[in-house]
């Protein structure tokens, strides 16, 4: 398994009160990763669980994880719910929407060719990190965001989700989350992933 890490150093009064946070970029496979407490879902607003990385999560989880998250929904472009994690070896699955087909989804403004936005994306993974945070949780894996049918570009996905995790480690400086993986299928996506990562630590 490919890694990089980066440490997040807490900054101004709360450097000495709070742990810090690692990013890491690793390619596999997102429901193999028995290390986490929670992995994330590519979800839709309606949290029904397809193709892609949703229907990975079923097919290994069970469909449990889709009954649980359907009931839930729908929700907002950019919001995030968790379930249990069936069969997978996490305790959560953490349902990030980061696209839809609803009428409300169509009104939201979209990158486009796309049917998301590095706005939605942000949002679904600081919510994400809310979710992850609100149980207490102390790591969490995330794939790409709607890099697949929604057709948001890969290289703006990777440097959108970076800086949101980066944004959310100094507005929650006491938070739960210790650990934040990328975990990405193909090897080009996982390259690009790096080069974010490596790119945004440069600055």
């Amino acid at each position: 398994m490919r890694r990089h890490r980066l440490e997040l150093p807490w900054l101004g009064e709360h450097r000495l009160l709070a742990i810090a946070m690692h990013i890491e970029v690793v390619q596999g496979d997102i429901t193999q990763q028995p290390d986490v407490a929670a992995i994330v879902n590519a979800a839709n607003t309606d949290l029904a669980l397809g193709a892609g990385v949703a229907g990975a999560i079923r097919r290994r989880g069970g469909d449990e994880i889709d009954h649980e998250a359907r009931a839930q929904g729908p929700i907002k472009l950019g919001e995030a719910v968790a379930t249990r994690a069936g069969r997978l070896p996490n305790q959560y699955v953490i349902h990030a929407a980061a696209m839809g087909y609803r009428p409300e989804d169509e009104r939201v403004p979209k990158r486009p060719g796309s049917l998301s936005s590095a706005a939605i994306i942000a949002d679904a993974t600081r919510n994400s990190l809310r979710c992850a945070d609100e149980r207490k949780l102390e790591s969490i894996a995330f794939p790409a965001l709607a890099t697949g049918v929604a057709a948001f570009p890969v290289d703006e996905c990777a440097e959108t989700m970076i800086a949101s995790v980066r944004e959310y480690a100094r507005a929650h400086p006491q938070s739960s989350v210790q650990r934040v993986r990328f975990v990405l299928f193909g090897r080009e996506d996982y390259g690009v992933f790096q080069a974010a990562l490596k790119k945004l630590d440069s600055r």
